[in-house]
Order: C-alpha cells, then sequence, then structure tokens
C-alpha cells in the first residue's frame, strides 16, 4: 500500500495479528509459544507492521485491553530496533494514533501509550514531534483527570529516562519545554488526585542532578511544595520528599541551609514512619549528610533523639528474608540462584592495588542495614560524643532476657559492631569486657545472634591481636579463635558463611600469630570443606587462601600439608575445566603456590598443566563455542594466568622444567593481544613473573612481546585501563634487565610513552608513576646510548618519581641507569642537579656496594666539574636534610 494515502489496515491481517496477539497472552492456550512469537517475526517484515500494532493499540475498541495492551508492548520493543528506518509517513501513522491514547478511559492503556511515546521521544527527540509538547500542555490543563493523568504518566516516563531532552532549545519554541512544564508541574503539588502528586513531585525529582536553570530560579516554590508535601497521607509522596532532601544535601546542599533544621526535625519524624520505604528513604538522610562533609555541628543537637530511632530501626523486621534463610538447615543443597556473582580481581604489581571493599553479604538493602551504615558514618564523624546515648541503651537490649527479645538482643550486637571503627577510643577501656561478653553469644540458640556475633567480634579484631602478648589477652585471642572455629563448622547456613568471613578478618590481623594454631585451624577448615554446600564453600576457600598468605612458608610442613592438599586436590578432580566453581578454588591455590614457594614442586606438574588446557580450550571457545564444546567465559583465562603466576612467583626458576614442555609462550602472546583489559592485564603480569625466572623461553618471541607491551602505553590506552598498563611496564622493565641490549628496537617508542606518564603524574595511579620511573630507569642501565640523549627532557619529573620509591631491588636498577647515563651523557643532568641529589637522598641506605661506589662517583664527577663555586651554589639550595643525608658520599 502506498505510503502517502491516508493507512488503512487490511482486514484479513488485522485479524490474524489479533489473533496471534491473543495466544502469545492467553495462559490456558496450548498454542506453542515459540512458534506464535515467529509468526510475529515474519509479520514483523512488512514495512508497515508497526501501523497495524498502533491500530490495533488505539482503535480495536471491539478487542480486550489485554490484547491492546500487548499490541502496545510489542510496538514498544519493535520501535526500538525499527523506528529510524520507518518511512516518515508511517513514523508519523505511529506518533498520530498514540497522542489520543493520553486520554483513554482504560489506566492500563494510558499507561502503555505512555511507555511508547518516551521510547519515540528517545529515538527520535521532541523536536521531530512538536504535537507531542502541545498535546501534553493541552491535556495537563484539561481538568479531565484521565487526561491529567495520562499526560503526566507520559511526562513522568520522560523526564525519567531522558530528562535532558526537556531542558533543551527545541526549534519553533520560544523557550525550552522545561519552562513550559516546571509550572504546571509545582501546579499538581497540591491537587486533590495522589496519582498526579506523586508522578509530578517524581518527575521534578529527577532534575535535582542536572540542575536546569528553571528549577534553579525557582527552588524556594519547589522547597515550599515539597513542605506542604511532607505530610502527605500517601506514603509514597512522602517517600518522594524523602529523596528529594537526600538528593538535595548531596547536590545541592547551599539550597537546604536556610532550612536545614526543619529538614533535618521532619527527617527524624519521618525515619519513625509506619511505612518501611518512607523510613529507609529518611534514613538515607543521615549517611548522606556526613558524605557531603557539611558542618557536624547542625546534627549534633539531634543525636540524642537520632540514635535511639537507628537503634530501634536496626532490629529484623518481622518480613526480613533473613529471617527465612536463617531457618534454612546447612544440609540442604543450594540453588543456583543462592550462588551470587562473583568477581575475580586480577593480579596487579604495585604499592596501591586497588582495594575492592566487597561486602560480604549482597542481600537487598533495607532500613535494617541502612540504619546501621548510619550509625556507623555517624560514629566516624562524632567518634565517642555518641556513646552516652548509645551504650545505656545498648546495655538495656543486651539485657532484655526471654526468647521473644532475641531481635533486640541481636540489633545490640550490630550496633556494636557498627561503631566498632569510629568509637574505638571510647570504647577501648571496656573492649576486654566487651569481646568477653560477645564470646559466648557465639553459642547462642538463635542463629542470627551467633552470626551477628561473629561479625562484631571481627571488627575488634585488631584489638584481639594486640592483646596476645599478655597472658589475659592470649587466652582471650584463644577463645576467639576457638569459638569462631566452633562456628564455622555450625549446622546453619547463614553462621557458617559469618563466621568464615569474620575468621579471614581475624587471620589477617594475626598473621603470624596463627602458626602455633595452624594444626587446629585447618582440620577445622578442611572439616568445614567437606560438609558446606557450593555457596560457601567460596568462603572457605577465600579462608584458607587467607591463612596461607598470613602464616606464609610456616605452611611448608608435612604435617599440615598432608591435612590441607589432599581434599583439595580431590575437589580439583572431581570439577570439570568449564565449572565454575573452579575459580575459587585456583584463586585458593594461587595463595597457597606463594605461600609454599618451592614446597609448592610436588603439587605444581598437574596445576600447570590444566591451566595451560584450561586457557587453550577457552581460546578454542572464543573462536569456535560450538567445536569446543563450552561457552567462553573469560574468567577462565583471567584465573589460570594469576595462578601461573602464582607458581612462577613460588617455584621461581623450578618453573622452567614446566614452561619448556608446553605451548604457554604463544598462548601468552595472545592473551597479551586479547581485547578484554583484564586478560592482557593478568598476561603481563605472568610475562613479567616469566621474564623474572625463566626469560629463555620468552626468547623465540621477544620482540612481538615488547611490542605488544609498549602498545599498553599509549596515552589513549593508559586512561582507558590503567592497571595494564602498570602491569604492561613493569614487564618491559623485568625483560630488559634479562636480555639487556635485545631490548633495543623498542626502547625510544616506550620512552616517549613514559616521560609523559611521568610529566602529568598529577591525576594517575600511584604504580604507575612508580612503575614508570623504574622501566625508565632500567632501560637506561641496559641501553644508555639509545635514552641518555634525552635525558634533560625528563630528568626533573623522573628524579621527583624516584625519589618516592622505598628502598629495593627494583630502585637499586634504576638508579644504575641514572649512573649509566650520566657516564654517557654528563651535561645532560646539568640543569636538573638539585632533583637529582634529592633522588639520591632518598634512599634509606644503598645495599649493594657498587651501586653506592657508582653513586659516589656521579656526585664527586659533578663537583669537579662545577669549579667556581658553582658546586656550593647547587648544594646551598638543597634542604639541610638533603645535604645530611649526601654527606655518606663524601661531597
Amino acid at each position: 500500500m502506498a505510503a502517502t494515502a491516508a493507512w488503512q489496515p487490511q482486514e484479513q491481517g488485522f485479524k490474524e495479528i489479533c489473533g496471534l496477539l491473543e495466544q502469545q497472552i492467553s495462559h490456558s492456550s496450548s498454542a506453542d509459544k515459540a512458534q506464535i512469537w515467529q509468526h510475529l517475526q515474519h509479520y514483523s517484515q512488512f514495512p508497515d507492521f508497526n501501523n497495524y500494532l498502533a491500530f490495533i493499540f488505539s482503535r480495536a475498541e471491539g478487542t480486550s485491553v489485554e490484547v491492546r495492551q500487548a499490541a502496545g508492548l510489542y510496538l514498544k520493543n519493535n520501535l526500538r530496533s525499527t523506528y529510524k528506518s520507518l518511512q516518515p509517513a508511517y513514523q508519523q501513522y505511529v506518533k498520530s494514533e498514540l497522542l489520543p491514547c493520553l486520554g483513554a478511559a482504560d489506566r492500563h492503556i494510558r499507561s502503555t501509550a505512555g511507555t511508547i511515546i518516551s521510547v519515540v521521544v528517545q529515538l527520535g527527540g521532541v523536536s521531530g514531534w512538536p504535537e507531542l509538547l502541545q498535546a501534553l500542555v493541552t491535556c495537563l490543563d484539561s481538568n479531565d483527570l484521565n487526561h491529567m493523568e495520562g499526560a503526566m504518566d507520559a511526562l513522568s516516563k520522560i523526564c525519567e529516562d531522558i530528562p535532558q531532552v526537556l531542558d533543551a532549545e527545541v526549534p519553533g519554541l520560544a523557550e525550552r519545554p522545561i519552562n513550559i512544564f516546571l509550572p504546571r508541574l509545582y501546579r499538581f503539588f497540591q491537587s486533590p488526585h495522589a496519582s498526579l502528586r506523586k508522578l509530578s513531585l517524581g518527575s521534578v525529582n529527577q532534575y535535582i542532578m542536572l540542575m536546569p536553570t528553571a528549577l534553579y530560579v525557582s527552588m524556594d516554590q519547589y522547597l515550599q511544595g515539597l513542605f506542604i508535601l511532607s505530610n502527605d497521607p500517601t506514603s509514597e509522596v512522602r517517600k518522594l520528599v524523602c529523596a528529594a532532601f537526600v538528593q538535595l544535601i548531596e547536590v545541592r546542599p547551599s539550597f537546604l541551609e536556610p532550612h536545614l533544621k526543619n529538614v533535618i526535625e521532619y527527617m527524624l519524624q519521618v525515619n519513625k514512619d509506619t511505612d518501611d520505604e518512607v523510613a529507609l528513604e529518611a534514613c538515607e538522610f543521615w549517611s548522606a549528610y556526613c558524605d557531603a562533609q557539611l558542618p557536624p555541628e547542625n546534627l549534633r543537637g539531634f543525636l540524642p533523639r537520632l540514635i535511639p530511632i537507628l537503634l530501634s530501626n536496626m532490629a529484623y523486621a518481622d518480613d526480613d528474608e533473613s529471617l527465612v534463610e536463617a531457618e534454612e538447615e546447612g544440609s540442604q543443597p543450594d540453588r543456583d540462584q543462592d550462588l551470587k556473582p562473583r568477581f575475580h580481581v586480577s593480579r596487579f604489581h604495585g604499592s596501591d592495588e586497588v582495594d575492592d571493599d566487597d561486602d560480604d553479604v549482597v542481600n537487598t538493602w533495607n532500613l535494617r542495614k541502612c540504619s546501621a551504615a548510619a550509625l556507623d558514618i555517624l560514629s566516624n564523624v562524632f567518634g565517642d560524643e555518641i556513646l552516652p546515648t548509645l551504650m545505656p541503651i545498648v546495655q538495656a537490649k543486651l539485657s532484655t532476657g526471654g526468647d521473644d527479645a532475641w531481635k533486640e538482643r541481636e540489633a545490640a550486637v550490630l550496633a556494636l559492631g557498627a561503631i566498632g571503627e569510629g568509637c574505638i577510643n571510647g570504647l577501648y577501656p571496656h573492649l576486654a569486657e566487651i569481646v568477653a561478653f560477645l564470646i559466648p553469644l557465639l553459642d547462642d540458640k538463635f542463629p542470627l545472634i551467633r552470626s551477628i556475633s561473629c561479625w562484631t567480634l571481627s571488627r575488634f579484631s585488631k584489638f584481639i591481636v594486640q592483646g596476645i602478648g599478655h597472658p589475659k589477652g592470649y587466652d582471650q585471642f584463644d577463645s576467639v579463635l576457638m569459638g569462631l572455629l566452633r562456628r564455622i563448622l555450625d549446622d546453619n547456613k547463614r553462621v557458617q558463611e559469618a563466621a568464615c568471613s569474620a575468621f579471614a578478618t581475624l587471620e589477617e590481623e594475626a598473621a603470624e600469630e596463627l602458626a602455633p594454631r595452624l594444626e587446629i585451624i585447618l582440620k577445622h577448615l578442611m572439616l568445614a570443606f567437606g560438609k558446606y554446600q557450593r555457596r560457601n564453600l567460596r568462603i572457605v576457600y577465600d579462608a584458607i587462601g587467607t591463612l596461607a598468605e598470613a602464616v606464609g612458608g610456616e605452611l611448608n610442613q608435612p604435617v599440615y600439608l598432608d591435612i590441607l592438599m589432599p581434599p583439595l586436590i580431590e575437589k580439583w578432580q572431581q570439577l570439570s575445566n568449564s565449572d565454575k566453581d573452579l575459580f575459587p578454588l585456583l584463586e585458593c591455590f594461587t595463595s597457597i603456590a606463594h605461600a609454599l614457594g618451592t614446597g609448592f614442586s610436588q603439587f605444581a606438574e598437574p596445576v600447570f598443566k590444566r591451566c595451560i588446557n584450561i586457557i587453550q580450550t577457552q581460546q578454542f571457545a572464543k573462536a569456535d563455542p560450538v567445536a569446543a564444546g563450552v561457552q567462553y567465559d573469560k574468567e577462565f583465562i583471567v584465573c589460570s594466568l594469576d595462578l601461573l603466576s602464582g607458581l612462577a612467583e613460588g617455584l621461581g626458576s623450578g618453573i622452567e622444567s614446566l614452561v619448556s614442555q608446553c605451548s604457554l609462550r604463544d598462548l601468552l602472546l595472545h592473551c597479551c593481544v586479547d581485547d578484554a583489559p583484564d586478560v592482557r592485564q593478568s598476561a603481563f603480569a605472568l610475562l613479567g613473573d616469566l621474564a623474572r625466572v625463566c626469560p629463555i623461553h620468552l626468547h623465540p618471541r621477544l620482540s612481538e612481546f615488547l611490542e605488544a607491551a609498549a602498545k599498553q602505553l599509549e596515552i589513549s590506552k593508559v586512561k582507558e585501563a590503567i592497571s595494564v598498563a602498570n602491569n604492561a611496564c613493569w614487564a618491559i622493565g623485568e625483560l630488559a634487565v634479562k636480555v639487556r641490549q635485545e631490548v633495543s628496537p623498542i626502547v625510544l617508542t616506550v620512552m616517549s610513552c613514559l616521560v609523559p606518564i611521568l610529566q602529568h603524574a598529577e591525576g594517575l595511579n600511584k604504580s604507575l608513576i612508580e612503575n614508570s620511573a623504574i622501566t625508565l630507569g632500567r632501560l637506561a642501565w641496559v641501553c644508555p646510548d639509545l635514552v641518555s640523549p634525552h635525558m634533560e627532557h625528563f630528568m626533573q619529573p623522573w628524579c621527583t618519581a624516584l625519589s618516592m620509591i622505598r628502598d629495593d631491588v627494583e630502585k637499586e636498577d634504576a638508579f644504575r641507569g641514572l649512573c649509566a647515563m650520566v657516564k654517557a651523557n654528563p651535561s645532560g643532568a646539568l640543569s636538573s642537579l638539585v632533583c637529582m641529589c634529592t633522588a639520591i637522598a632518598s634512599w634509606h641506605e644503598i645495599r649493594s656496594e657498587d651501586l653506592h661506589n657508582e653513586v659516589c662517583q656521579v656526585l664527586h664527577g659533578y663537583k669537579q666539574m662545577l669549579r667556581n663555586g658553582a658546586w656550593d651554589q647547587c648544594m646551598s639550595s638543597l634542604e639541610p636534610p638533603i645535604k645530611e643525608k649526601l654527606s655518606k658520599y663524601q661531597v
């Protein structure tokens, strides 16, 4: 049918599509859904299919609302992919059919129309549909509830999905659409209809972040509106009022300052709202206030009323999902949906590893958790000031007897943990008593009291470990340790999880202090390993890995390895190469290999071969999943590369025999040019580790490895994946010191990338700066003739970076580079002598005698070179502590 004439549906097409939609939504229909879907897909090939859907949605009065709604939703999804390629006349037809639906008698049709309109605006903008704005204004001003609600629904969806389109110039309009709509939205704040109050307030709230001029200049009117709505009978409106205040305090606190006392007073009231969702929204205010770093004084006077509210909201609600979970027996297998996604943190070489702040329990956010978080942040802002209000309530709750008061006791233990950081000074004199009080709660009859006691004790780990030095403190440490180990073997999954996580925290603090108890710890962990279901097994792996890192080489004794390794190896053999339960086991082995060092050799070969195998399978799956028989998942590659790194670091040159027998070199090169940054990050970490222990096996493809690494240092690459650049930079330095002159082809390329990094150090990651300085120094050491001609361009930022690095072998290499350059081009450092002297003075002590002597020669060389008082002048511009440090070089 020609698009130019007014479009009309064909009777047959109309009936067939209606029939298909009816079958699609009918629950009883035995028709095969996939087949119906295929039929609809077949129709969607016709250019006017969307017109049919629009016609059915807006005009098919004789059909059921469900079928019309189904046509509308199908239209919305279809437009997402086809709108831009539709003939303009068909676009126009769909738009003209949507507008009358804004005032439809049926609420579902109005709401679906609003959803489709928002999608069309996302795809075609406001300027492509001038009639829409006029229709919305007409409906909003109509005083007919259906029309006002329909228009408000569409407008609120546009504000939510694409708020910026209403705050932009529109050709043919005297002002921005937001200026036209805002006064109308404010007017609806006072509508007798709750639906209009809710939609209008929700729409304005979407603009707090963007803060268009129209909102900025009418802020007083907005705030007045919020105060009027603050006691609205509808809880959804009160929730939106709270959300507005929370956002304003985060983004534009200055607007609230004149009204702050009233806002805080209001938030205190609604924090006790009978509707938990309103109370939760209000509770967000306290953390937001503290995060905005506003003056604490304004809150101080309210603390005696706020803290009791937070505490009373910290008790479990009767409908909290945790209460149901807490009933679950440990012997019940986990369902797949119980297994939360896990994130492996790729290996990173450097001083300030990006810290992953993982909350052990990734459950739904609720009033209890929000209140505990608010108490935590308040304790960090006000410290011990909150204790006189808080502690009497906590003590009263802890002493309530009887089974029905267990939630009060549990909330009190949670509160002690929440303030464990911020109020540590005030709690300190009482900590021994508090810990002594908590230990018996590990054996409480209520599982959620047992689990929270584990967490709260872990918050005091530092104190518990500090006490080990005296007999009483040691006994207490021992009681906590044994108590947590008992709970690790609890029958309840929630308690197992809390105990394992708490134990991992204690391990990190106690480190080598755990050595005397290793046997008993391992026995408990391996019993848990045999007992746990899949989800909590991951946490045991973590506790084993943390233990290995904490005690290091102490673990390397047959009596311990006989307990630890057989169950792990058995599990390792049970799992297939495509089983995601391998990830935490690979991570666990990485920590063990690291801790055992050469002691891991007896287990190394099967582990090494399997990692190679997994990487091969995954690279094959990436190219052809069908032939490989597994779905590609890069995390298998990342975890395997990291375990190989752990082996290289642990076994040292002992890994050479394994590397020589396999195709690791080619696989690794593949990974170094992978498109996924985390694969490249782990690949370059392994490249550097192998360069240290068996560079000979990288040799045949050395130039390709160096090129791949150099590519990561281009400034565009550095910005998008700083951790990859960091590891690649470190790997180039490690290769350079092993293959010496053979790095020469890439020296200038790498140097041209590292110098800008050092020159613009302010905004960059500290590790990247350190590694850049070290690698530049290593290149200068092995190829001084190539680097030294350019030294005056980078001496100052380079020396500044060197002076920040702590004494170690890598720093020695960099200074060998400095000495080699100065020999090759003494005049290159003349203009940066002060920086160079500062860098030399940053050494605590140069352990290597020959390097110490070389540095002496450099300083004496300049002293002789600079005659007529020039040397003394340079010395006099140095800070006294630096001069003193240089005196050990006799200058």
